[in-house]
């Protein structure tokens, strides 16, 4: 079992390699250590020069410095994993976490919305979080300030998860220090990045991805437009999750991201009522077996290789025009990507698209 934790650490940290990289190659080859071993092929085969793989020594101190933060790490396709947050193409191979992890066998629900919420939407949103508890719901965010922390306060006594941008161990904001303690005590606290990890901007839509994907739906609270817990909403939706948003006043600025999306079509919620209600459908998938890897089709991307590169451009496209134009198998066609992207010659948009890096 450590054995292989260190290949996938291995594989995962190494450059240019992604989740999406990271689930194909484990398709293909069907464990980290044979994909380890065909990352040079396949980058030569692409193009490109070979990335630089991560030193079992570099896992294994890694893998040292958790342990030694009372924390552990879950492997996509393995039982403790989030069954919800396991159906998403993107889901993270690992996770970090530390806390009870018996909340994942409970159904969840994201509370999100403005660090610079108005004193009442904090105690909207904490009063949301404690009744959402008594229908046995254990409420997810993301640790901020504003309408975070009163999700997580409100949840704390029933079963709360909030899910950092940086490691583990990294305090942020540096105010929520003894709140993520109280988590890691009477909650569950989770990463996606190494410990010691600064969380930089670029890791907060990442992060947010992971809130909306473990969660049967989300819940918007009060948010200005382009704003963060917007990202959140949108990747719930494309996740297939229920969004939902509290209705606020048209002159409060805060309240027009929320305004905007109940316009759009999500759920208006007043009460923890009208959240369990919208969530009811999910239930069942929380409480199922463990999404595993699913056995790849042949994939042999010799003969599609020029094709596909032929097809890409520097414009995304999703991968579904590219099988049915180049006419090559779904196997074919994806191996052909996993050498362009180890090669450093594509790169992976959201839903499902790709484009070609430019020479």
């Amino acid at each position: 079992m450590i054995e292989d934790l260190v290949d996938r650490l291995r594989l995962l940290r190494t450059p240019g390699i992604g989740p999406v990289t990271f689930r194909q190659l484990i398709l293909r080859f069907g464990t980290a250590a044979a994909a380890l071993d065909a990352v040079p092929d396949l980058a030569r085969r692409g193009g490109g020069k070979t990335p630089l793989l991560w030193s079992r020594d570099q896992a294994e101190r890694e893998i040292a410095r958790v342990e030694k933060l009372g924390a552990r790490f879950l492997a996509l396709g393995e039982g403790l994993y989030p069954r919800l947050l396991a159906e998403l193409e993107d889901a993270p191979p690992l996770l970090v976490a530390k806390g009870n992890l018996n909340l994942f066998d409970r159904q969840s629900v994201a509370i999100v919305g403005a660090r610079n919420a108005s004193a009442a939407a904090c105690r909207f949103a904490r009063g949301l979080a404690h009744d959402l508890g008594q229908h046995d719901l254990v409420v997810v965010s993301g640790l901020a300030r504003g309408i975070d922390s009163a999700a997580h306060d409100g949840a704390l006594e029933t079963g709360t998860i909030g899910v950092v941008a940086g490691g583990i161990d990294i305090f942020y904001p540096p105010e929520n220090e003894e709140r993520q303690k109280s988590l890691y005590e009477r909650g569950l606290v989770l990463a996606e990045m190494p410990p010691g990890t600064e969380p930089r901007a670029r890791h907060f839509p990442y992060r947010n991805r992971i809130i909306a994907g473990m969660s049967g739906g989300t819940v918007v609270v009060e948010a200005a437009p382009r704003s963060g817990s917007l990202i959140t909403a949108r990747l719930a939706a494309e996740a297939g999750r229920e969004v939902m948003a509290v209705p606020g006043s048209p002159l409060d600025p805060r309240a027009q991201g929320c305004n905007q999306l109940i316009r759009d079509g999500a759920t208006l919620i007043q009460t923890a009522a009208d959240v369990v209600e919208a969530i009811r459908p999910f239930e069942s998938r929380v409480r199922s077996a463990p999404a595993a890897y699913e056995p790849a089709d042949a994939m042999n991307g010799d003969d599609a290789l020029g094709l596909v590169q032929e097809l890409l451009g520097p414009s995304p496209v999703p991968v579904d025009e590219i099988i049915r134009l180049s006419g090559a198998s779904t196997g074919a066609v994806q191996m052909s990507l996993l050498e362009l992207d180890l090669a450093g010659r594509l790169d992976r948009h959201a839903g499902g698209k790709v484009s070609l890096r430019p020479a």
